[in-house]
């Protein structure tokens, strides 16, 4: 006999098997990337500027011609200025965790990042797999930080 299964219970089923799929989706981890940056093709971050977000608060692609190699990837800026800027102090424009997601690396492992992701917390950047993982990251951001700062250490030279 067929039973109907109640809109409560099929709500509790859909969300349940929904932070599923995230927590899988996010678990992807990055094939190949042994560096500790985030950086397919070699260009870190996707070529995005990591400068732009604390100045521009929004992804600025940058450009081959203001390029700039440091820890192991070319780093793209969008003009002369950004560029000076993260010469004179990478650590203070760097993302977090070479780049990889930050639930990712909370969870003890590297995962691809989008830029669309990015978060700035205490003057730190942050970037996360998409926006699904992003809300979950978010809704325990601190916590996780904390835990993915402990991480980081085993995370950055795994595959």
């Amino acid at each position: 006999m067929l039973q109907v299964m109640s809109k409560k219970r099929f709500f509790r089923n859909l969300c349940a098997f929904s932070f599923l799929l995230m927590a899988v989706g996010c678990s992807e981890r990055s094939a190949g990337q042994v560096s500790e940056v985030y950086a397919p093709g070699n260009k870190a971050i996707n070529g995005y500027d990591p400068v732009a977000f604390f100045t521009d608060s929004m992804p600025v692609k940058g450009a081959d011609s203001y390029s700039y190699k440091w820890n192991g990837a070319d780093w793209l800026f969008s003009s002369a200025e950004n560029l000076n800027k993260f010469k004179a102090d990478p650590a203070k424009y760097a993302p977090q965790y070479g780049g990889y997601c930050a639930y990712g690396t909370s969870q003890g492992h590297k995962a691809p990042t989008k830029p669309e992701t990015w978060t700035i917390v205490n003057g730190k950047l942050y970037f996360n797999y998409n926006e699904n993982v992003k809300k979950m990251w978010t809704a325990d951001r601190d916590a996780l930080i904390e835990k993915a700062d402990a991480n980081w250490p085993a995370v950055k030279s795994q595959k």
